[in-house]
């Protein structure tokens, strides 16, 4: 079956500098190379040296006249983070386009984070709200536009209050939709207190749908030894066309996202197909975990907490 494949054209980002989290492969290497390709110098944070040579290569050959940085930084560890925001502070370039895209799935079993936290819940959630806690000054300084990557799992599920860090209960989807709603969440309150504050940075959400990533492949660090049935299955539909989208696809609404004039604060955009999985990028209704309010200030409270951080008032 042909494909044809939903397009996007990018405004000029000549002057703009954009950090993008997971870049090293998979749909956060096409959201790299494609602001690369507008003109965008782009910052790479990469926990793994080698692979985040491979890519900016890779960028490097599209878009042969860009700007690419890379920065050693795990969202796994609240030190390397707190380490490259201070690198970057130090630097003192305005950012205009943080993109968190970077995340981990399903480990089998459960498993922690250098600060203790179950991976998910401290790798997708956590570590970036320490990012844009130590990148808010650059934030500021360059108004920026932070977009946050959550997922169609965020679709359902829930907060478990009592039990954030499953250590009562471990349950690999359920961990994975908790920490994706909890950065969904974020993201909106982040909005809220942007303009409440007149931080001037726009927080906007989006999700890839479903595409062939590394995200259910085989990860031995993760303790997944093999190719998961549900990413075979991925594989073969998106090859064929049918429904799925593809890594190229999947990288458009967060671009859409980060990139248009349209785009709204607290806003959620993905695929616009059948079930939201593949097709062109438009915006959407928020799913229903995220629209709650009361949740989104709790969130932003205890994530504060939990990792140390504080994103000001004044």
């Amino acid at each position: 079956m042909t494909r044809t494949v939903a397009e996007l054209e990018l405004p000029d980002l000549t002057g703009r500098r954009a950090l993008v989290t997971g870049a090293s492969d998979g749909i956060g290497l096409r959201i790299a190379t494609r602001l690369a390709r507008a003109g965008a110098e782009v910052v790479l944070p990469v926990r793994n040296r080698a692979k985040g040579d491979a890519a900016a290569d890779r960028i490097r050959a599209a878009a042969p006249h860009a700007g690419v940085i890379l920065h050693d930084m795990d969202l796994a560890s609240l030190g390397s983070v707190a380490a490259l925001g201070e690198r970057l502070r130090t630097e003192g370039m305005p950012l205009h386009l943080l993109i968190n895209n970077a995340g981990l799935m399903s480990p089998p079993s459960r498993q922690l984070t250098a600060d203790g936290f179950e991976s998910q819940w401290g790798t997708n959630h956590l570590g970036h709200v320490a990012l844009m806690s130590a990148l808010l000054p650059l934030l500021r300084e360059g108004r920026a536009r932070v977009v946050s990557q959550i997922s169609v799992a965020a679709a359902r599920g829930r907060i478990r209050w009592d039990d954030l860090n499953a250590e009562r209960t471990y349950d690999a989807m359920a961990s994975y939709r908790q920490s994706k709603i909890a950065l969904g969440l974020f993201a909106r309150e982040l909005q809220r207190q942007s303009v409440a504050h007149g931080w001037g940075v726009v927080s906007v959400l989006s999700h890839p749908g479903v595409a062939p990533t590394s995200l259910l492949a085989a990860r031995p660090e993760l303790k997944r030894p093999a190719d998961t049935r549900e990413v075979r299955l991925i594989r073969w539909m998106s090859a064929r066309g049918l429904f799925v989208g593809t890594p190229d696809s999947a990288a458009l609404p967060a671009l859409l996202a980060a990139t248009s004039a349209g785009a709204v604060g607290g806003h959620l955009y993905g695929p616009s197909g059948l079930g939201r999985v593949g097709g062109a990028p438009a915006e959407q209704r928020l799913y229903p975990p995220l629209r709650d309010d009361e949740a989104a200030r709790r969130v932003w409270v205890v994530s504060q907490k939990l990792t140390g951080t504080r994103f000001p008032t004044d």
